[in-house]
């Protein structure tokens, strides 16, 4: 027996722990469009598909394989879908750099280039905070800024001892 894809999309937003109001809020769509999408009343078209499979973190066929999604719809998907937002993409490199500068903690160069990547990130982030209401976006913000912080302290201490 195939799974509803109303039923799949229910699923997968409820193992994220969103709403449907933060879906809706995602897709740029109302509440009451998406709670239509999961009972069946509805059948969300190629963009919607396309945008939950990002949010899903999924490819667009992939989402709607093995349900009754039309042929003909599942035939103009696209590929791939956009899986990450901006934020998530930062944040990665953030923690990206914050790995390299503690590989350098011990060599005198790195004080220098560990300042201007510091400086660089606490304005990116501030810049990132501004640009989202989204309640989980803003807490991994907050824990960037936290990863920042523990990073600038340790960074002190190295340099004290």
């Amino acid at each position: 027996m195939t799974e509803l894809l109303g039923q799949r999309i229910a699923r997968l937003r409820a193992e994220l722990g969103w709403t449907q109001q933060e879906i809706a809020d995602r897709l740029a769509i109302s509440r009451v469009a998406v709670s239509h999408l999961e009972s069946g009343l509805s059948t969300p078209g190629e963009r919607t598909i396309t945008l939950l499979a990002g949010l899903f973190k999924c490819e667009p066929g992939e989402l709607v394989a093995g349900t009754a999604y039309p042929d003909s719809k599942t035939e103009r998907l696209p590929g791939l879908a956009c899986r990450y937002t901006e934020i998530e993409l930062q944040l990665a490199l953030l923690e990206r750099d914050v790995g390299w500068l503690n590989r350098l903690a011990n060599v005198s160069a790195a004080v220098q280039i560990g300042r201007e990547r510091r400086d660089h990130w606490a304005l990116e982030l501030e810049r990132l905070r501004r640009s989202t209401n989204d309640r989980r976006m803003l807490e991994r913000i907050e824990r960037g800024q936290q990863l920042l912080a523990s990073l600038m302290s340790g960074g002190q201490s190295n340099r004290q001892e």
